[in-house]
């Protein structure tokens, strides 16, 4: 019987358990490799809990290795929330942590060998001309008039390029391999190009920089990764992958390349670019702002991490690329948050209730359930007074088909205190809008249970007047309009769909006396409201939360439905 663990269909754990099972390798050693030029997302976030747990899986271990071979897009600052990120999921990489730049001179040493074999050469056309001579889908590539040239000046004129004698831009080093090839990625791609810059791990030590497809194969037959999962666009750059491995003859056993699909969500964009344009446009408050789907913007917003590696291993992986509807995402939030966050009061748009006929100075406690679906959680005190605050939506001056919370005559009860019945709604003479409920409670009906038995259709949450805090709260909306941000019509793009309404920030929201004392990224359930976070920027004088999600749950609906 094998000692690896039986759970697990998909194909990249069926040809990890071949992998062991033949004897090609003995431990197995994944990698996760961003390159440190932005903020971790979503997708990121399940290569990241793909490539760890497998190695947990399987007995191995996984390293986080930056992919910093751009010194002009990369940052200290991503480098460290990268980091922050990882650990954050749940993840340690321990002493494995890694920096390609870190094997700059034995990437440089290996073009030397490529060049000495005759498989590299130093190329001066100007990058359009590299694509121009690249040719088509359908048409072979053209070589270039440099391909010819003798071992003994490529060599010299690459370590030329090392010793910065060129400019920017002027000269590249390309593998000669098969410019009339159909995969285009096969058309003797460039391996080292100029740029006179810094590096933010290097320093000033390098002017030419190795192309990531040169580059990533030899990071990993360097560190000894067994199987080296990526994304599906970098199927087409597997034959490139492995002649790299093969030309330079490494030691076997090669790594081998697995490509997965690639995780798109409705409502959202997964690029880069993208979304550091975002940032850098004032679309967003920041690379952490919770409409991000970023991990820093997921975990402000207050995403449970479990939720995340929970969402990751429901979507599994595949072969071909689709997107997922977010709603399973937010279905994975609730479930966890469901089990996990206590429940609080809060009215968020509150109109107040006058109970007529309660003492004025009269205190009652009432004994709340922190979270029933947690035995242990224990209770609270909440405080009963004359006079309330409720949600305005939970009052009408007429009522409504099949509404049954408050309007004149209607008789509902107040959570865990008493059966009240409205007997007037005050309105705003100008605008119409309700500024006050007045009514009677029965006085026997405490703990919210008619004597009588009678049947009370709607419960309503509420919190006293004197006793209340008031709290900044912000409701997170998707910060597109559509599930595919890129569906605009000819002449629009993909901002043109961006929601203006993905942030609604309400100044006077009430919340329970306990929840003012809540640290950052507390989470709980404000009860019937939905789940909220405590956000870094709440003062004691001035709480404020972030609505994580709703309670509406319109994947578990559909997928009862389905019978899921």
């Amino acid at each position: 019987m094998s000692e690896f663990p039986a759970e697990g269909s998909d194909f990249i754990r069926e040809i990890i358990r071949a992998d062991l099972a033949s004897g090609k390798h003995r431990t197995v050693i994944t990698r996760f490799p961003p390159e440190p030029n932005g903020y971790l997302h979503i997708g990121h976030a399940k290569a990241i809990c793909l490539n760890f747990t497998l190695a947990q899986e399987f007995g191995g271990r996984c390293h986080l290795r930056y992919d910093d071979t751009n010194p002009t897009k990369e940052e200290q600052e991503y480098i460290q929330a990268i980091e922050r990120d990882v650990r954050w999921l749940g993840f340690d990489w321990g002493e494995h942590l890694y920096f390609a730049s870190d094997y700059f001179e034995q990437m440089y040493q290996w073009a030397e060998k490529l060049i000495l074999k005759g498989k590299a050469y130093v190329c001066d056309c100007t990058p359009d001309e590299v694509r121009e001579k690249r040719g088509t889908l359908t048409e072979p590539g053209v070589p270039c008039e440099h391909r010819n040239r003798s071992v003994e000046e490529n060599l010299e004129l690459f370590r030329r390029m090392r010793a910065g004698e060129f400019p920017d831009g002027s000269r590249v080093l390309r593998a000669k391999i098969d410019m009339s090839s159909g995969n285009v990625n096969m058309r003797d791609p460039v391996m080292y190009r100029i740029l006179h810059a810094p590096h933010p791990h290097a320093g000033d030590k390098w002017c030419i920089y190795p192309m990531y497809d040169y580059a990533h194969p030899l990071e990993d037959a360097i560190e000894g990764i067994t199987h080296s999962i990526c994304t599906l666009e970098f199927e087409d750059h597997r034959p490139l992958y492995d002649w790299f491995i093969d030309e330079l003859e490494l030691p076997e056993p090669h790594p081998q390349q697995i490509e997965f699909a690639r995780l798109n969500l409705t409502y959202t964009v997964m690029s880069k670019r993208r979304l550091l344009s975002l940032v850098q446009e004032g679309f967003v408050a920041g690379w952490d702002d919770p409409r991000m789907p970023t991990i820093a913007g997921l975990r402000r917003r207050g995403v449970p991490p479990e939720a995340i590696r929970l969402f990751a291993e429901r979507i599994g992986v595949a072969k071909r690329n689709s997107v997922v509807d977010v709603q399973l995402f937010e279905h994975c939030i609730r479930e966890v948050l469901n089990r996990t966050a206590p429940r609080r009061f809060a009215v968020l748009d509150p109109v107040k209730l006058v109970v007529t006929n309660y003492p004025e100075e009269q205190v009652e406690w009432f004994a709340v359930p922190n979270n029933p679906e947690d035995p242990t959680a224990g209770e609270r005190q909440l405080p009963f007074t004359r006079e309330l605050w409720i949600e305005r939506e939970d009052v009408r001056p007429e009522p409504l088909p099949k509404y049954f919370r408050l309007y004149p005559g209607n008789e509902v009860r107040l959570r865990g205190a008493y059966l009240f019945t409205c007997r007037e709604v005050i309105t705003d003479p100008h605008s119409g809008q309700v500024v006050e409920v007045r009514g009677e409670i029965d006085p026997q009906s405490r703990g919210g249970q008619a004597p009588d038995g009678r049947r009370v259709k709607a419960t309503i949450h509420w919190l006293s007047c004197g006793h209340a805090r008031e709290a900044e709260v912000r409701l997170y909306d998707y910060l597109f309009e559509k599930p595919d941000p890129d569906d605009v019509p000819e002449g629009k793009t993909w901002r043109d769909n961006l929601n203006p309404n993905s942030l609604t920030v309400l100044k006077n929201a009430k919340i329970e006396p306990l929840l003012a004392q809540a640290a950052v990224g507390e989470r709980f359930q404000f009860e019937r409201v939905g789940y909220f976070a405590v956000d870094p920027d709440t003062t004691p004088e001035r709480p404020v939360f972030n609505r994580i999600v709703t309670l509406k749950d319109e994947w578990a609906k559909l997928a009862k439905k389905m019978s899921f």
